[in-house]
């Protein structure tokens, strides 16, 4: 075997031996993991190009309950990136735990989504949710997200939201 062979190997099983959360990043300031996913507590939040008040306002985000992705931390700020890949950085007390995800975002001109009462693609339909609505996530399991919003209460694959990671368990 060539010795970058056997590197690779040693390093592989090195990985692999590793339990998982101990390889997922952890924030510099809170200890929190890297990536995580928060939402906007404010109507009125400014994305910033660095983290202070001295740096540019790229955008203003208008819709308190958005999703975003947390991807770094300094001091009390918070690097964050939404649904459509923009990052910057924002004031931590601007962001919420609260669990929210969107509505395949992806897809904007695509017919609403059936959203069940039970996880099961066979369940009674609740409601239909175009892309882009914004719901609260009450759990997530295996597969299934149960979203709650103004009218509606139901479940949808999880495979269809941003906000929860693919195979998220959300309690």
């Amino acid at each position: 075997m060539p010795p970058h062979a056997r590197i690779f190997a040693v390093v592989l099983l090195c990985a692999l031996s590793v339990p998982a959360q101990a390889q997922q990043a952890k924030g510099s300031v809170t200890g929190l993991p890297l990536p995580r996913y928060v939402s906007l507590k404010s109507s009125a939040v400014n994305l910033r190009e660095g983290p202070s008040k001295d740096h540019a306002t790229k955008w203003i985000y208008q819709r308190a309950g958005l999703p975003v992705e947390i991807i770094a931390e300094f001091a009390t700020w918070r690097r964050i990136r939404d649904s459509e890949g923009a990052d910057g950085w924002v004031l931590h007390s601007l962001l919420s735990g609260k669990r929210t995800a969107l509505v395949q975002p992806w897809k904007k001109d695509a017919p609403p989504l059936p959203l069940r009462a039970k996880p099961d693609k066979t369940a009674a339909l609740t409601a239909r949710l175009a892309p882009g609505v914004v719901a609260n996530v009450k759990k997530c399991d295996e597969g299934w997200c149960r979203l709650v919003g103004p009218g509606f209460d139901g479940f949808m694959r999880q495979d269809d939201l941003w906000g929860v990671y693919p195979g998220e368990k959300v309690e």
